[in-house]
């Protein structure tokens, strides 16, 4: 008896299902996992696993971590990643992102004084400044970045002028320092600098950035200020980890040439000998860190 073509065309689409699922479906992925087991993969292929002295797993080593405390303090034994904007914490794999910030954020939302816990929210270029101020104060290095003021928020003014753009300036305000805080600067042109007061709108002044007197070169490095794309970057740059070098061996009560040449073995070059920058993996490094030289407290 001859099927009806509909049922003969639904038939075949059927096999074909079939078929495809047992290739792609079981076959593939079973073919794919076998060939990552093949030894030389398989470490990559189980997450790149980073295990301490005790053999117990800590770590990947393509995914970055935080060697802070419970408060978020920086833990003064252990080299510090940079900055990360992968959920509330950062580096949390499941919330992976940037802060989406760019170069023309330089102003502060100020926290509302009559809500308790209120922080506001910084500008990229505030959390780069207080980023650098508070890495100076934890290496012994000088922490001032161009734009910045010395109490490591953004360096900005809003700038009011007689005639609306031009003209003389009639008044100019800090706009990332609250009242009572006394301004990064007392005049501007020869008018009173003023604190910030939350609820005023200051958006008809001209952004103005003050450069001040910070080097031109500062001694943190960039990476330690901002974050990677992905939020989960586990490198940082050698100058970065040169810079911490000497805190990490005091703390741990090592000799600083042991622990340079710590940082050396994990230093790695540019990709094919030419692309993009040397880095040191900060997870391996830590681990390494504490298996030659634990720290006792």
């Amino acid at each position: 008896m001859r099927l009806p073509s509909w049922l003969t065309h639904h038939l075949a689409a059927l096999r074909v299902l079939l078929v495809l699922t047992v290739l792609t479906g079981v076959l593939y992925p079973l073919a794919i996992t076998a060939v990552a087991q093949v030894p030389g993969l398989k470490h990559k292929a189980d997450g790149s696993l980073v295990a301490a002295a005790d053999g117990k797993t800590v770590g990947s080593a393509i995914i970055g971590q935080s060697f802070t405390d419970k408060d978020g303090k920086a833990l003064p034994q252990y080299f510090q990643s940079r900055p990360s904007a992968a959920g509330a914490a950062g580096y949390d794999p499941t919330a992976t992102s940037a802060s989406n910030l760019g170069p023309e954020s330089v102003v502060d939302t100020l926290p509302d004084p009559t809500k308790s816990g209120d922080t506001g929210k910084q500008s990229l270029l505030t959390q780069v400044c207080s980023r650098s101020k508070a890495i100076g104060d934890l290496d012994g290095v000088d922490g001032r970045r161009p734009y910045c003021t010395a109490g490591g928020v953004g360096a900005v003014l809003a700038v009011f002028h007689r005639d609306g753009l031009a003209g003389p300036v009639t008044r100019a305000v800090s706009v990332n320092e609250a009242c009572p805080t006394t301004p990064f600067l007392a005049s501007y042109q020869g008018v009173t600098v003023e604190c910030a007061k939350f609820g005023e709108d200051y958006s008809h002044g001209i952004v103005t950035p003050i450069r001040g007197d910070a080097p031109a070169r500062p001694a943190v490095p960039a990476d330690a200020v901002t974050a990677s794309g992905s939020g989960l970057d586990p490198a940082i740059s050698p100058a970065y980890a040169t810079l911490q070098a000497a805190r990490v061996a005091k703390d741990r009560g090592v000799d600083v040439v042991a622990v340079l040449k710590l940082v050396d073995a994990h230093t790695a070059g540019r990709a094919l000998g030419f692309l993009g920058e040397p880095t040191v993996n900060v997870v391996q490094l830590n681990v390494d860190l504490d298996k030659r030289y634990p720290y006792h407290t």
